[in-house]
């Protein structure tokens, strides 16, 4: 493929909500000089050392990079999972550096959808209530989080597997009821950590197509994958090595998915 390079019943925190006007509308992701370093025996061992990037709402944005590269602990950090050791963030306009823990849950709850390798499902409970599972922490009303979980996941196409458990399910199957509850929220950016990482090739290319209808649909996804190929199914491509971004290229022609996710019915 060508690439070139390229230059609710919970509120947000009164600190998030006086700083929520953002920069630029248009952008729900913007760091500027991340910086992140972990405390070992020894000494602190930098694992981002100054990252400024932006993702535009409605962008597919691939992050790429080796072992080590640092792109697991950018996205940990975009996610609101770790806490940056220096610079600016702010998501959806609002500066989550200064947040305290309280205030960083409700905005990583409302703003933020995650979809994981390993899928992470409780696999005693069914899948609805898997989905649901994020309005639990939101404190919507069990009817209402239910009827939630249970649209989306006719959205992602597995309508007809609503009492089903995870152990009953496909992996394919079980990375949709992922994507399902990362969506549940509505928040402002998906976040995927090699999302296809434990897929074979055919059901990897359905999970993409998926992503690529969801972004056709108007939603903003940050995935983090080592695979080039997976890369060039997004817009752009941030390159890390060493915990700086070395090189970001836009894709001329993203890769289109070739197989079509029976069943799925995307909604904007």
């Amino acid at each position: 493929m060508s690439a070139t390079p390229a230059p609710d019943n919970e509120t947000l925190p009164p600190a998030a909500a006086a700083d929520a006007a953002p920069v630029r509308d248009d952008l729900v992701i913007a760091t500027q000089d991340l910086a992140k370093a972990y405390v070992m025996e020894g000494g602190g061992v930098p694992a981002l050392c100054g990252v400024s990037m932006h993702v535009r709402r409605g962008e597919f944005v691939s992050i790429m990079g080796q072992s080590g590269s640092g792109k697991s602990t950018l996205l940990h950090v975009l996610g609101c999972l770790h806490r940056a050791s220096g610079g600016s963030y702010r998501l959806d306009g609002i500066e989550v550096t200064d947040l305290n823990d309280d205030e960083l849950s409700v905005v990583r709850n409302q703003k933020i959808g995650f979809v994981f390798q390993k899928f992470n499902l409780l696999p005693h409970e069914d899948i609805v209530e898997n989905v649901a599972l994020p309005l639990v922490y939101a404190r919507q009303p069990r009817h209402e989080r239910l009827a939630a979980a249970k649209r989306m996941l006719q959205v992602i196409g597995l309508g007809d597997r609503l009492h089903h458990k995870p152990g009953e399910l496909s992996g394919g199957q079980s990375q949709r009821v992922a994507i399902a509850r990362a969506l549940v929220t509505e928040p402002a950016v998906i976040l995927a950590d090699e999302p296809t990482g434990n897929l074979d090739s055919v059901t990897g290319l359905e999970i993409m197509a998926l992503f690529q209808a969801l972004h056709r649909a108007g939603r903003t996804i940050v995935q983090v994958t080592h695979d080039r190929e997976k890369a060039e199914y997004g817009q752009r491509i941030i390159h890390l090595k060493d915990g700086l971004i070395s090189e970001v290229e836009v894709v001329v022609s993203p890769r289109r998915a070739e197989q079509v996710v029976s069943g799925v019915e995307v909604l904007a």
